[in-house]
């Protein structure tokens, strides 16, 4: 099996923490080509900084699929909040899955209430949208986050593991929650860090992406041909990239044969 795993911002130290957490989460037998955005934002943390960031998401996908067909299994967006996705889901015949999506249905099969712990303020009210949009909103026990500056994207965790832990046990003691979710990239691999020291599960977006593409994949459970994730239909297109057009192009090409 083979997965793309791409960095939706554009920070290298950010997509190191995620190829790290990637390759200890991974099968044997599973291959990762980990990417990192080619424009956008240091790291994101609003609707509209997500929005730059699926063009680009979208344009790497892109990179991996030909009129031959795709060259990798399956795409993993590791931010959480998913930038561009459900959207996504319409361009390729392979799962695409963000870890926001991965995280959720991790936490959802391990305890009734979750917690999100966030590395900012400014994003929660993001990451309370992405909730709600996957309908578990009656779930979350709460959103924590940190409410300092940061002295760097890539040194979040080191620079505030004691504040992410005591936000952790918060939610625990105080919202009720049955499952904590480290959230975003820059937090990957501190489940590991903290195991035994918060008393529920701990849920890593990275790790959770990861698992949950390759189960997705050996699934084999067939394409998008109809319904809401359907390839755009065809139509007047102008000022895309080789790359992009020509994936649109394979999908629709591939939803009109199925449908003669």
């Amino acid at each position: 099996m083979k997965l793309l795993v791409i960095n939706p911002n554009i920070s290298e130290d950010v997509t190191a923490l995620i190829e790290a957490e990637a390759l200890r989460s991974a099968g044997p037998n599973t291959e990762l080509i980990v990417r990192t955005a080619p424009h956008g934002v240091e790291y994101i943390e609003t609707r509209f900084e997500s929005l730059i960031a699926a063009g680009a998401v979208a344009e790497l996908i892109a990179e991996y699929v030909s009129a031959e067909g795709s060259t990798v299994d399956g795409v993993v967006v590791a931010a959480f909040g998913d930038p561009g996705m459900p959207a996504l889901k319409e361009l390729v015949d392979v799962p695409v899955i963000g870890i926001t999506e991965a995280a959720l249905c991790a936490a959802a099969l391990q305890g009734q209430r979750f917690s999100i712990i966030a590395i900012s303020d400014r994003i929660t009210a993001w990451y309370r949208d992405c909730v709600e949009h996957f309908g578990l909103g009656g779930r979350l026990a709460s959103i924590r986050s940190i409410k300092q500056s940061l002295h760097g994207i890539g040194s979040v965790q080191h620079d505030f593991k004691d504040t992410l832990l005591a936000l952790s046990r918060q939610a625990v003691e105080e919202d009720g929650a049955d499952v904590v979710i480290l959230a975003g990239a820059p937090l990957a691999g501190l489940a590991r860090d903290l195991e035994g020291q918060i008393p529920v599960p701990v849920v890593d977006g990275i790790s959770a992406g990861i698992r949950m593409t390759e189960a997705v994949v050996e699934l084999q459970s067939g394409f998008h041909r109809q319904g809401a994730f359907a390839p755009p239909p065809v139509k007047k297109r102008a000022g895309l990239s080789e790359n992009l057009d020509a994936a649109l192009a394979t999908a629709q090409s591939a939803a009109t044969v199925s449908q003669k």
